[in-house]
């Protein structure tokens, strides 16, 4: 009695398991299909030849990214490996994606990237883009070595990539950063006489440095700050951008989207231009402009670029430098801009005389809204900078 009991408790669990299995097996057809749906809002789309799935790994061969403004323009991936996958909220979560190294070549020129991956890649059930889990979403993203090579010589060449994107607190927004480290370019190869002198004269015949970025998107009141977009190069300086606005929401990025598809589908090139230039002006009205900066810190250049132009007038490096802090005003009188006159000519003034660093910052007491800005282009374009609060400042 006992055994039979068993038996059939035997026999209930298997009958169990065969009939959970097909409703547990991840359908790897499904979640391409989602993939290329949250990819084709950006113009893209993804084909593939076959995915198969094997517990929580879905693997795809084949894969191609085609871009749908240029039919028959596509990237050949080859294999690509899902990991850790599950389905979520109707779409897909994967803990990593692997994908082949590439290397293109076309003519005398070639490109190489290795070691591509993602971590955390959650693919929407429904790609609306409406609210945060209706997007193409990831946690992590980088490369390794990246080749650019011209004639049989590297001529660009980068150690690694690398991007962060986490969500903030009750799915408010995203900070994010980004890395390209070990940036090394070979300009001693130009072919422009004139361009190869000045190069090896600024002793820029190699370029050896590197790219971050740091900012973040608030999702409601559409404020993306980009706190750094920083390229720093040794032996010439560093360049920083920094900008905050506000209004760019999901649904301004859905309505970009749209513009940019309907541009892409009217066969009339000029046509096309025209409607993608007024829907433009059309959604910089929702925008707003909190502040901006670009600032330079040199790192020898200015005294090199300095000396070189001097040479090619017939003077000094240190006599180029006073000529163009007796220019410069006389340049800014005409633009009728008395108070932003003084403040660049003391700037320019103090850089030339001691490069340290150069800043140009725009920061209005208020936000102001981008109509405004662009009504006082039009009407009085000498109001601009007081309109933005431009300063510009030099050694601080």
């Amino acid at each position: 009695m006992i055994h039979t009991r068993k038996v059939r408790l035997m026999l209930a669990s298997a009958a169990l398991l065969t009939l959970a299995g097909p409703a547990m097996a991840l359908d790897g057809a499904d979640m391409m299909q989602k993939l290329n749906a949250a990819t084709s809002p950006n113009g893209t789309s993804v084909t593939y030849d076959k995915a198969e799935a094997n517990g929580d790994v879905v693997t795809v061969t084949g894969m191609k990214l085609q871009v749908v403004a240029k039919p028959g323009t596509s990237i050949d991936i080859g294999e690509v490996t899902f990991e850790g996958v599950e389905e979520k909220g109707g779409g897909y979560y994967a803990e990593t994606v692997s994908f082949p190294d590439i290397a293109v070549s076309d003519k005398d020129a070639s490109f190489s990237v290795k070691d591509i991956s993602i971590g955390g890649l959650s693919i929407p059930g429904s790609a609306s883009g409406t609210t945060i889990d209706d997007i193409l979403l990831y946690e992590t993203a980088g490369t390794g070595p990246m080749t650019v090579n011209v004639k049989g010589k590297d001529v660009f060449t980068a150690e690694s990539t690398e991007t962060n994107l986490t969500r903030q607190e009750n799915d408010a927004g995203f900070d994010f950063d980004a890395t390209l480290a070990g940036i090394k370019a070979d300009l001693s190869q130009i072919e422009d006489a004139k361009a190869k002198e000045a190069v090896e004269k600024l002793g820029l015949t190699t370029l050896d440095g590197g790219v971050t970025m740091k900012g973040s998107w608030e999702l409601q009141t559409g404020n993306l700050a980009l706190d750094e977009y920083a390229l720093d190069f040794k032996n010439v300086g560093r360049l920083n951008i920094a900008m905050d606005l506000s209004g760019y929401t999901l649904q301004f990025m859905k309505s970009l989207q749209e513009a940019a598809k309907a541009a892409e589908a009217n066969p009339n090139k000029k046509e096309a231009d025209q409607a993608m230039a007024l829907a433009m002006l059309g959604l910089m009205q929702q925008l707003t402009f909190n502040s901006a900066s670009i600032r330079f810190d040199d790192a020898s250049i200015t005294k090199k670029a300095l000396d070189y132009a001097g040479r090619q007038q017939g003077v000094t490096g240190e006599q180029l430098a006073q000529s163009l802090k007796g220019l410069v005003p006389i340049m800014m009188a005409q633009l009728n801009l008395p108070e932003l006159q003084s403040q660049v000519s003391s700037a320019v003034n103090a850089f030339l005389g001691n490069p340290k660093s150069l800043t140009i910052s725009a920061e209005p007491e208020k936000p102001v809204p981008f109509p405004t800005i662009m009504g006082a282009a039009l009407g009085a374009p000498n109001t601009v900078p007081s309109v933005l609060g431009v300063k510009v400042t030099a050694n601080d």
